[in-house]
């Protein structure tokens, strides 16, 4: 068989593979780890975004209502999410990762508009240790998702030093030492 008789075959089976739900998802998920391998990068301070308004009530599981602005003063982790996103689900190891290191120094909150039995299902199943909730009300404008996953790192005069939409390295050196600095000022 020649080469391009073998390339047109491998093709086709990856498309075919693409259009079965059973084997789509697992085959996004790879190939989002592979950009999940990449660091965000950090927004200059001239063109950084600045959270005006805190008040965006968040519903924990067992009706405990938070209200976002607790995190006022504090760095904050953001993370819009959903647990069929197979982005979110690549670079949920890393966010892992970041979250047993600094769950005691800065505030993360996870957001996804799904059931909690959804999302806690899959957090038990893959073994996360984070707390996601859903919004009750609507969350602050600057924030402006359009696509998912979506996360941003707020220091604590509430301004956006990291946007970052798609999967990413949030476990980075980049990331953490982005972190520190924010935490010593």
């Amino acid at each position: 068989m020649n080469r391009s008789k073998i390339k047109n075959i491998i093709f086709f089976v990856l498309i075919g593979l693409l259009l079965i739900p059973q084997t789509r998802k697992p085959i996004q998920v790879f190939l989002n780890k592979g950009l999940a391998l990449f660091a965000p990068s950090t927004i200059d301070v001239s063109k950084q975004n600045k959270i005006s308004d805190y008040n965006w009530l968040l519903k924990g599981e067992n009706n405990n209502d938070v209200n976002f602005s607790t995190t006022k003063n504090k760095v904050v982790l953001v993370n819009f999410w959903a647990t069929w996103c197979p982005p979110c689900i690549a670079e949920m190891p890393s966010m892992q990762l970041l979250y047993e290191d600094y769950k005691d120094k800065i505030e993360f909150v996870f957001v996804s508009n799904e059931d909690f039995q959804v999302t806690n299902n899959f957090l038990i199943k893959n073994e996360y240790t984070f707390s996601s909730y859903k919004a009750i009300s609507k969350h602050p404008d600057v924030f402006n998702v359009t696509s998912i996953p979506r996360t941003f790192l707020i220091d604590k005069s509430g301004n956006i030093v990291i946007d970052k939409t798609g999967a990413s390295n949030w476990n980075s050196e980049t990331v953490r030492s982005t972190i520190d600095s924010l935490l010593k000022k």
